[in-house]
């Protein structure tokens, strides 16, 4: 399991300690396969060994797809779809387009373009947890490791890098846009659609290829507005799940424990205490603060695309209504991918008040009109917190106190003033 979270439902490990001995014919294996992966694991360096998660992922893509490019049409359809929703999109959004460019990715384009963020996020991750292995040794044991520490290291990045792998290309195998896990992974500006994914998500939904491609596009040049002409959002947001994983703590006692669970005789017995999840990093007051204020933003995000996505087609595809609530299930519940990314960084992208967001935006809309409840975002203290998605009713109604005194604090200090000095005035009633 990728970064040291072990699974729900380990294997049953109450057997006596020989009854599962070690394959010594196995050995030669797994020296010549450590051998491969050293020669081919390139010069990346750090906690994640990026040259090898690349070459993994494209392995396993490249043995369950046989897709390798695109038919000119399936571009083109992909351009096309876009460019009719950006259309749609332009009457009910005071946001402008922020596509710049529309490509039709494969799954392996799709990993090649967020490998860069993917190594913001997991960067921290691991570094936290190789980092928490040495603040845990003795002084005395950490001179005594000298230069085998440096190699611990790079074993350690060379599996984050097997196992990210593994991960990128079970999402990549999945994902339907560059935005489909709620986070900017891919370049700013670019509204991607991946046709293979789309395909087989279409199958079964009984609703033509073309409107599920519109509809998606939909969504993709919505979120492409709000991260463009947002500027702080996407900073925000990849700055939170990194909050998340520097909050990382691994219960050093378990390493007595897990030491005291380990056969040096017996090889088996370390893959066994490794698995135990003894290590698995315990949940801190600082990284739920962070998974709450990440769940409230990207239920926002979803809830805001959700609205203006709904409010520019559903007069247009007929489907748009079940297509919709098969998003929002899709991405409340959490399918594979976001159960991947939770294996992968610890934490879930799922937005859990993604309804309660979308009646927030709704209501704003409203009661305000589209450009009110777009600027919203202009200003980060704006937007809602958790507690607002419960009561959506008082924030709107503060909404336009609070704006003032954004735009003009000197004014609404004031305003204030004179209210307080009228207050003040009045006579004490008897």
């Amino acid at each position: 399991m990728p970064f040291g979270f072990s699974p729900h439902d380990p294997d049953d490990k109450s057997g006596k300690p020989g009854d599962n001995p070690f394959d010594f014919s196995q050995l030669g294996n797994m020296l010549s396969q450590l051998g491969s992966m050293l020669s081919n694991a390139g010069s990346s360096s750090g906690p994640v060994n990026y040259d090898l998660a690349k070459q993994i992922a494209f392995q396993q893509l490249s043995s369950t797809t046989t897709t390798i490019g695109f038919a000119s049409d399936q571009s083109s359809a992909v351009t096309d779809a876009v460019h009719l929703a950006e259309m749609w999109l332009d009457p009910v959004t005071s946001l402008p387009a922020g596509t710049r460019t529309t490509q039709a990715w494969t799954a392996r384009d799709w990993i090649e373009r967020t490998i860069p963020t993917w190594q913001r996020l997991c960067d921290p991750v691991a570094q936290r947890m190789s980092g928490a292995w040495v603040e845990a040794m003795p002084a005395e044991a950490k001179q005594a490791a000298g230069p085998l520490l440096a190699m611990l290291g790079q074993m350690g990045g060379m599996a984050f890098g097997s196992q990210l792998g593994n991960a990128l290309a079970q999402l990549g195998s999945e994902v339907l846009t560059s935005t489909d896990v709620g986070l900017p992974l891919g370049p700013e500006g670019t509204s991607a659609l991946l046709p293979a994914n789309i395909e087989k998500f279409t199958e079964g939904l009984e609703r033509p290829a073309s409107e599920v491609m519109v509809f998606l596009a939909a969504r993709e040049a919505a979120h492409q507005r709000l991260f463009t002409h947002v500027p702080w959002l996407r900073q925000r947001l990849l700055d939170t799940v990194e909050e998340f994983a520097k909050g990382i703590k691994v219960d050093t006692s378990a390493l007595e424990q897990l030491a005291g669970q380990i056969d040096p005789s017996n090889p088996a017995s370390i893959e066994e205490a490794m698995s135990s999840g003894l290590l698995e990093p315990q949940t801190t007051p600082e990284q739920k603060a962070a998974l709450n204020r990440l769940e409230t933003l990207l239920a926002l995000v979803e809830g805001w695309v959700d609205v203006v996505v709904d409010a520019a087609v559903s007069d247009r595809l007929p489907g748009a209504p079940a297509l919709r609530e098969t998003l929002r299930r899709r991405r409340a519940s959490g399918g594979p991918a976001e159960q991947t990314f939770a294996t992968l960084v610890g934490l879930e992208l799922r937005p859990r008040k993604l309804r309660a967001a979308s009646a927030l935006w709704k209501l704003i809309g409203d009661q305000h009109g589209v450009e009110v409840r777009d600027s919203v975002w202009e200003h980060a203290e704006l937007v809602p917190t958790a507690e607002d998605l419960d009561d959506p009713l008082e924030f709107a109604e503060r909404l336009t106190n609070t704006r003032k005194a954004l735009e003009d604090p000197i004014a609404e200090l004031e305003r204030t003033m004179r209210e307080d000095g009228e207050k003040g005035d009045k006579p004490d009633e008897a």
